[in-house]
C-alpha cells in the first residue's frame, strides 16, 4: 500500500500534467483563432473587390527637376524658327498690303465711273429738259408771229379799234415778257453778215445800198433760247447787182457806172 505521502505526490504529478495539457490546448486554440479571422477576411476582401467597380490604375511618371543644357545647336535652331516666323510674317504683310492696294484701287474706279453716270444722268436730265423747253417754246412762236403781224397790218382809226389795238398788245407784251424770264430772245439780224448757223436764206435781192452777202431784211423773225437756236430766221440777202446791156447793132455796150 502506498503511503499518503506518496497519494499526494501523485495527484500533483497529474495536475501538472493536465494543467500543461489545457495550456498546450489553449494554445493550439489560440493559434487556430487567427488563422479562421484572417481567412474570413480575404474570403470578404474577394467578395468586395468582386462586387465594386474595377478602377484602372494611374501611373504617376516621376518627372525631375533636373535643368536643362541649351547647347549652341538649340540657339541656332531657335534662331532659324525665328527667322522664319518673321519672313512668314513680312510675305502676310506683303499680302495684306497688296490686297488692300487693290481693294482701294477698286473703289476709285467705282467712285469715278459713279461720278461719270452722275455726270452723264445730269447731263443728259438737262437736256431732256432743254428739249422739252425748246419744243413747247417753239408752239408758241406762232402766236407771237400772229400778234406782229396783227400789229404790222392792223391800222386802228377810231376810239373803239385803238382800244382793241392796246388791249391785244397789252397781252403780247405780257406774253414776250414770259417768255424773256425762260431765256427767250428775239434775233435782229438786220445789217449783219449773213450766217446759216442763224439764218435762212429765202429771197436774194440785187442791191447797190448794201454789200453782198448782208441780210437786208428779216421775213420770219427767229429766236434764241439762251445760246441754242429755237427758230432759224427767215431773211433776204443782198447779192451785188450786175450791169445792164445797151444794144448798139450787134454789139453790146454795158452801162459803165459814173
Amino acid at each position: 500500500m502506498m503511503s499518503e505521502n506518496e497519494k499526494y505526490t501523485e495527484l500533483e504529478t497529474d495536475t501538472t500534467i493536465t494543467d500543461s495539457e489545457e495550456i498546450k490546448e489553449e494554445k493550439n486554440t489560440e493559434n487556430e483563432t487567427p488563422e479562421i479571422v484572417e481567412n474570413s477576411n480575404n474570403q470578404l476582401n474577394n467578395e468586395e473587390e468582386q462586387n465594386s467597380p474595377s478602377i484602372p490604375e494611374v501611373e504617376v511618371e516621376q518627372t525631375t527637376n533636373s535643368p536643362e543644357i541649351i547647347t549652341e545647336d538649340d540657339t541656332k535652331t531657335s534662331n532659324v524658327a525665328s527667322e522664319a516666323e518673321i519672313t512668314s510674317l513680312k510675305n502676310q504683310l506683303e499680302a495684306e498690303k497688296e490686297q488692300s492696294q487693290s481693294l482701294q484701287n477698286q473703289y476709285m474706279r467705282l467712285n469715278a465711273d459713279f461720278e461719270n453716270f452722275r455726270r452723264r444722268t445730269s447731263r443728259e436730265k438737262d437736256e431732256l429738259e432743254e428739249k422739252a423747253k425748246k419744243k413747247t417754246i417753239i408752239e408758241f412762236l406762232s402766236v407771237v408771229d400772229n400778234f406782229e403781224r396783227a400789229r404790222s397790218q392792223l391800222k386802228p382809226s377810231t376810239d373803239g379799234e385803238m382800244a382793241i389795238h392796246k388791249s391785244y398788245q397789252g397781252v403780247y407784251k405780257t406774253f414776250v415778257e414770259s417768255l424773256k424770264k425762260i431765256g427767250v430772245s428775239a434775233m435782229r439780224p438786220e445789217g449783219e453778215l449773213f450766217d446759216p448757223n442763224y439764218h435762212e436764206a429765202m429771197l436774194r435781192q440785187p442791191t447797190n445800198e448794201y454789200p453782198e452777202g448782208t441780210v437786208i431784211d428779216q421775213l420770219v423773225r427767229g429766236y434764241l433760247l439762251n445760246d441754242q437756236v429755237l427758230r432759224h430766221a427767215m431773211v433776204t440777202v443782198a447779192t451785188e447787182m450786175e450791169d445792164e446791156p445797151v444794144k448798139d447793132g450787134d454789139n453790146e455796150i454795158l452801162l459803165e457806172e459814173e
